[in-house]
């Protein structure tokens, strides 16, 4: 039984409003996507959806002149930074393990190198994962931002994602016992 759902953090009113500026769609897939590499890689499940679905509530957009400005924002960006210290806390608040909130922001921190001078970060796999889920769904110039789903959708979407991880925390805990 998992402390904090996908849901419980979808339905959180802070989730919702940085979810939503960074690009909800787009969340919904990195989590996915991290969902299915861990259980590929015998990994965490649910932490991989979880940091999948935060990854980028640290962003800020970076405008000029009323538009979108991505050299701006690649120039200037610290969303992992941001965003790790946002998941932690709302994750604490909604009562999930200090331990897998910790690992699940250590996990967003390090899902993208846009922030640091130099490109040499050794990764934990669930790390990489959470970064290759990333990019599995980015578009050029940071579009995959801006891709639209319907709160409805989204929610069904967000629901479906934990019957899978429950599944998954299920079987595993069958086999663990036999």
């Amino acid at each position: 039984m998992r402390d904090v759902t996908l849901l419980n953090i979808f339905e959180h009113h802070i989730a919702e409003k940085y979810l939503n500026r960074s690009g909800l769609a787009h969340a919904i897939a990195v989590a996915y996507h991290a969902f299915k590499l861990a259980k590929e890689q015998k990994q965490d499940v649910d932490i991989a959806a979880k940091a999948g679905l935060l990854h980028d509530i640290g962003h800020f957009t970076w405008y000029r002149n009323g538009k979108w400005d991505y050299d701006l924002y690649k120039k200037n960006d610290i969303h992992p930074i941001k965003g790790a210290e946002r998941a932690h806390k709302l994750l604490i608040r909604l009562g999930e393990n200090p331990i897998r909130a910790k690992t699940i922001a250590l996990a967003i921190l390090f899902h993208t190198d846009s922030f640091l001078p130099t490109n040499d970060i050794i990764r934990t796999p669930l790390q990489q994962i959470v970064k290759w889920a990333d990019e599995k769904d980015e578009e050029e110039g940071g579009l995959h931002h801006y891709r639209k789903i319907e709160m409805e959708r989204a929610r069904e979407s967000i629901i479906r994602l934990d019957e899978l991880i429950d599944q998954e925390m299920e079987n595993k805990n069958e086999t663990e016992i036999s």
